[in-house]
């Protein structure tokens, strides 16, 4: 079976995919899996890092541009559009999965254009316009919420949850000390923004600091920051004291949710479905510009469970963030309420679910093929 899955520019498009390929592979190790992104996403560096295939088509985000950035982008989609009906060409698969988000708009049409069957993900509770415009020509969509049913043709809907890989639960606290220098008898923060950063909140965690100065002695921080505010965070923890380690990227997060005993994040789907399957307590501070305000809808969700503490970025401060890292420091019990809570939102099983449906999927391609030739 060879599957194409499309989609990336983000860890929150890009994940999802890589967890259903890895569920796609250890059913079958047969299974060629080949991904489609763009040379700027972060699937550039990722997805070669795990082992994985990737051709680059162009393509360039729609939502929010100018009228000449718009046009720019109808033109990159052309192009990219070329580019990804030349690559299925070649490979040939029996599905194309699209992940969501612009990266997955040209491969998924050129997909359709050639009758190969589509399947996409929809990992929000209010579904960005790619998946909406792409839906009617899928025949399967898996969805996160099932708020994100109204938006999709009902017979074609599948409630599976927003698959997560599994070695995301299987990380371990002792191999994460080693490879992040952190102590074992220490409260640990696990701060990112998501897989670019999120300035707002390294602003907002270097001001925390001084309120935190009462606790630097029990308390350690991992903190992803991005590439544009590396130096000015890590000078910030060096200047105050604290201990831990800060760094652009995390690659080894499996390791960094079994070290956190909270987390401070933004509130992108895949995050907060990897928060959930670990049952990590969270900070969760959604990011104010995503379409449709999805974020702040991800973040009530599970602040209405008693699974997280959310912040409005227009909310955000280091004042604030301190009192809400302080109150759960000082609450344990409240940690392992949420603890529970979060686990009980967790949906492990959903790069089961979702594998389930791309190999009945591609099997029936493969069987109509196979009649057709037998016809021929």
């Amino acid at each position: 079976m060879r599957v194409v899955i499309a989609g990336g520019g983000t860890g929150g498009h890009l994940f999802p995919g890589l967890a259903l390929a890895d569920e796609l592979v250890k059913r079958d190790p047969s299974v060629e899996i080949l991904f489609i992104g763009t040379d700027r996403g972060i699937e550039a560096r990722v997805v070669p890092r795990e082992g994985y295939n990737i051709r680059f088509v162009s393509g360039a985000a729609l939502v929010g541009k100018s009228l000449s950035g718009k046009l720019k982008a109808l033109f990159s989609f052309i192009k990219g559009l070329r580019e990804s009906y030349r690559i299925l060409k070649e490979t040939e698969p029996q599905i194309v999965v699209g992940t969501g988000g612009y990266v997955s708009v040209a491969p998924v049409v050129a997909a359709w254009l050639q009758s190969i069957p589509v399947l996409i993900m929809e990992q929000n509770t209010v579904p960005g316009k790619a998946n909406r415009f792409l839906a009617r020509m899928a025949n399967a969509i898996c969805i996160t919420y099932q708020e994100s049913m109204a938006f999709f043709p009902r017979d074609k809907v599948h409630l599976t949850g927003n698959p997560v890989r599994d070695r995301v639960t299987k990380g371990s606290p002792e191999a994460a000390r080693r490879l992040f220098s952190l102590k074992e008898d220490l409260f640990t923060v696990l701060v990112f923004g998501g897989s670019r950063g999120a300035s707002s909140i390294n602003r907002a965690m270097v001001e925390a600091l001084p309120y935190l100065t009462g606790i630097k002695e029990e308390v350690q921080f991992l903190h992803q920051t991005g590439e544009s505010d590396y130096r000015f965070v890590r000078g910030a923890y060096q200047d105050m004291g604290f201990k831990g380690t800060v760094t652009p990227f995390i690659y080894q997060m499996p390791e960094a949710y079994a070290v956190a005993d909270l987390v401070i994040s933004r509130a992108g789907a895949t995050a907060l479905a990897e928060i959930c399957v670990t049952g990590k307590p969270s900070i969760l501070v959604p990011y104010p510009y995503a379409a449709e305000d999805h974020q702040r809808a991800n973040a009530e969700k599970l602040m209405q469970m008693g699974a997280a503490v959310m912040i409005l970025d227009k909310e955000l401060n280091g004042k604030r963030l301190s009192e809400e890292i302080l109150r759960l420091f000082n609450d344990p019990q409240k940690r392992e309420e949420m603890k529970r809570k979060a686990l009980g939102f967790g949906r492990p099983e959903a790069a089961r679910k979702i594998a389930d449906i791309v190999g009945s999927i591609a099997s029936l391609k493969q069987e109509s093929v196979r009649c057709l030739k037998t016809t021929g």
